[in-house]
């Protein structure tokens, strides 16, 4: 059975909360009732002219009346109407700051999905969970963003459901992050994905498929999209949204320089499914291999990962501030 990393890290689980709805409305005063001797007078009147007194009479008539006889209470809005509360028009904060952008991280894997497994029986789907966690620390306490997690506990997600998590979001970056294996155990290092109809390299193209082919986790009714498919999918990302996802990608990957081990070539490009949002600027992160020794052992370790996403954070606020879009 499938064991976490046994480094004692916890992984929040914070949720992004409903916002809380209100109803306001005003009660208003019934008009004073008419006297008792009136009212008995009335009674002695033949139906047709008591009916017409009693319409002439409406307004004069206390509420609960109105309503016994089937009519419809109405406030009146005269300025000469009297006990009635006098409304106001909700204020109307003129420019206001648009709230802070909100990122969407993405633990790749989860649930019957394990990712790849390293050495010592690390799971991706843990490590890429405690970084996101991490990563959405970090994010938090510079007060410049919202984030928003595909998921804070170990569950299965259909690749296109992480996409439409971003998209209900409105999100205004999407960061899926992992540890893929390699069948060369030499090969080490992080590196940063974009989306393209082909992939860059023959080693990309081995990624892509990998992580492509997650949802045939999740049972016949999750349907693997087909390579075909993938490329008309790679088709409809706006060419903004492109230019934004090589912006941060590149980002990634000179915070990564100082820091991190890269491959060679680190910014790649392939079909990623997970990456094809046509609004939202996505990019995939290996932050190391599985299959590599020396890069499991590193990711098994807290500060480490806390190292990975301070450079992602860097990497974000840059983004942002050459995106020029208000970060509050």
């Amino acid at each position: 059975m499938a064991q976490k990393p046994d480094n004692g890290d916890t992984v929040p689980t914070n949720h992004l909360l409903p916002g809380k709805s209100f109803r306001q409305g005003c009660i208003a005063k019934a008009a004073d009732p008419l006297p008792p001797e009136a009212l008995s007078g009335l009674m002695g009147l033949a139906l047709p002219r008591r009916t017409a007194l009693l319409a002439s009479l409406a307004p004069l008539l206390p509420h609960p009346a109105l309503a016994r006889t089937g009519k419809s209470a109405h406030v009146s809005t005269s300025s000469h109407a009297h006990n009635t509360n006098t409304l106001h028009a909700p204020a109307i904060i003129r420019g206001a700051a648009p709230p802070p952008p909100l990122v969407m991280l993405d633990p790749g894997h989860g649930g019957k999905d394990p990712g790849a497994i390293g050495y010592s029986g690390t799971y991706e789907k843990h490590v890429s969970e405690a970084a996101a966690a991490e990563l959405e620390r970090q994010l938090l306490a510079t007060g410049r963003y919202r984030v928003a997690l595909t998921r804070a506990s170990d569950r299965f997600i259909p690749l296109e459901g992480r996409v439409e998590m971003a998209q209900a979001h409105k999100a205004s970056l999407f960061i899926s992050m992992h540890a893929d294996a390699l069948h060369d155990s030499a090969v080490r290092g992080a590196s940063v994905y974009t989306l393209a109809g082909a992939a860059s390299d023959s080693q990309t193209a081995m990624i892509a498929q990998s992580e492509n082919s997650a949802d045939l986790f999740g049972g016949p009714h999750v349907h693997a999209t087909s390579p075909e498919v993938q490329q008309i999918l790679a088709s409809l990302v706006s060419e903004e949204t492109r230019r934004g996802s090589t912006r941060i990608a590149n980002q990634v990957v000179s915070s990564f320089q100082s820091r991190i081990s890269l491959l060679s070539h680190p910014h790649r490009h392939a079909a990623f499914v997970v990456l094809k949002a046509a609004d939202i600027p996505s990019v995939l992160v290996e932050m190391g291999f599985m299959s590599n020794r020396s890069d499991e052992a590193a990711l098994r370790q807290a500060g480490h990962r806390a190292m990975v996403a301070g450079a992602m954070r860097d990497a974000v606020d840059r983004y942002f501030a050459t995106a020029r879009i208000g970060v509050g």
